[in-house]
């Protein structure tokens, strides 16, 4: 016993001489502030169970999503509680319960809303809980709708040529009429030609 006592002395001495919990304070804080800023730059958020999937499984998870500006984090459930806390989405904090992980969508929330499904529906106990698409909560029906759109270069496209096509016919519009003009006016010139000749 006295073995015992002695070694947890020195261990807490020595934590306490590196700065011991005071560090681990700085280093939550630090976290919290972090976590805290990716809920600001994110224009989606999503919140997943992972209870049962392998760490190699999440590892590969994580790389496919990093590929395409999608963070996927794991943290401490009271810390991402405090980092969600006044933010735009508090209302997902309700979501953060046993082992979750935030996915912050920072360009196209349609595609990774799609990469989330597709991982839930390959890895099965990964298990889709909440999200949310700029400030407003969404529901996971909604998620399903989010990730069922084409990709955003698509819909850009398709906008473009929605906005395109009025213009391309108002210049075909115009230029009949140049044309029908031109028309009149060689009609006009055959005309006095043959009455001159």
């Amino acid at each position: 016993m006295r073995l015992f006592s002695l070694l947890s002395h020195r261990s807490r001495r020595k934590s306490e001489e590196k700065g011991g919990e005071k560090l681990d304070r700085k280093a939550k804080e630090l976290t919290v502030e972090t976590v805290r800023a990716k809920f600001a730059k994110a224009n989606a958020t999503f919140i997943a169970e992972y209870q049962g999937i392998k760490a190699v499984e999440m590892n590969e998870i994580r790389k496919a999503f990093r590929d395409s500006s999608v963070e996927m984090k794991i943290l401490r459930n009271t810390l991402a509680k405090r980092a969600i806390t006044g933010s735009d989405v508090e209302a997902l904090a309700g979501n953060i319960n046993g082992p979750v992980a935030i996915v912050f969508s920072y360009k196209d929330a349609a595609a990774a809303a799609k990469k989330l499904t597709e991982f839930a529906k390959e890895k099965p106990k990964l298990k889709i809980r909440a999200g949310s698409l700029g400030k407003k909560v969404i529901s996971i029906s909604e998620i399903t709708a989010l990730a069922e759109l084409p990709p955003r270069e698509v819909l850009l496209a398709k906008l473009l040529g929605s906005m395109k096509s009025p213009a391309s016919g108002l210049v075909g519009v115009l230029s009949g009429v140049q044309r029908k003009f031109l028309y009149a006016l060689n009609a006009v010139k055959d005309a006095k030609v043959a009455q001159g000749a």
